[in-house]
């Protein structure tokens, strides 16, 4: 059962990698014209400036999706911290549970991912700042909470005995991500173009890390789970 799991969320992965970089280049090469603060050149020009037209600019939303990008970023120091423990306590990294040092891996993908954007910037955003022009794509707020949030889930899933807790987790898990996408949509610091990217490389890379977790290492349950 866990090798057509792990199949489908292999090729799940695989297309939505392909299909981010597809975007990518759609970004660079269709409907490009300088749209953007200081004449910055955007992609998908039309369907970006209506879109932003149509939203206008909330700081606010902006500040508390900002803020509340630390949830996130504390569900992947908890389960440094679950790493870090087993370490420690079974003296041997080899006898770290598979799924978390995957799951460490998968983490230092994302912001490996993250930094290359900002390195290498696609698209500016549409506003300045703190008077600064910064790297928009793809959105990084988008980025970690969909390439994070979705990991809690499946740990709890593969962790908690009781179906109530997994249910919790997911259903807050789902809440969070969803109010965090549209409130980063909405704030108008982004490109639409911005947040579909961020949607389709998270989702990739996620379910690549599923398929990973599905193939190489039993589910915590068998051995015990919360």
């Amino acid at each position: 059962m866990n090798l057509k799991k792990a199949k489908t969320a292999l090729w799940a992965g695989v297309i939505l990698v392909a299909l981010f970089i597809l975007w990518t280049v759609l970004i660079q090469t269709v409907d490009v014209r300088p749209a953007g603060e200081s004449g910055t050149a955007v992609g998908l020009a039309t369907l970006n400036c209506r879109f932003h037209q149509l939203t206008g600019v909330h700081m606010a939303l902006y500040t508390a999706t900002d803020w509340l990008g630390l949830v996130p970023v504390g569900v992947c120091l908890i389960f440094a911290a679950m790493g870090a423990a087993q370490l420690v306590r079974r003296k041997s990294l080899r006898k770290v549970d598979g799924d978390l040092l995957l799951l460490g891996v998968y983490y230092a993908a994302v912001i490996a991912g993250y930094l290359l954007f900002e390195g290498v910037p696609v698209n500016y955003r549409p506003i300045l700042i703190d008077g600064r022009m910064e790297a928009s794509y793809p959105s990084s707020t988008t980025l970690l909470t969909l390439g994070v949030m979705p990991t809690l889930v499946f740990q709890a899933e593969r962790r908690m005995k009781r179906s109530w807790g997994t249910r919790a987790v997911g259903l807050a898990a789902v809440v969070f991500s969803l109010l965090m996408v549209a409130g980063r949509l909405i704030s108008g610091v982004h490109w639409i173009t911005d947040i579909v990217g961020g949607v389709l490389l998270s989702g990739g890379g996620f379910q690549l890390y599923r398929a990973g977790v599905l193939l190489l290492v039993p589910s915590c349950k068998d051995k015990g789970g919360l």
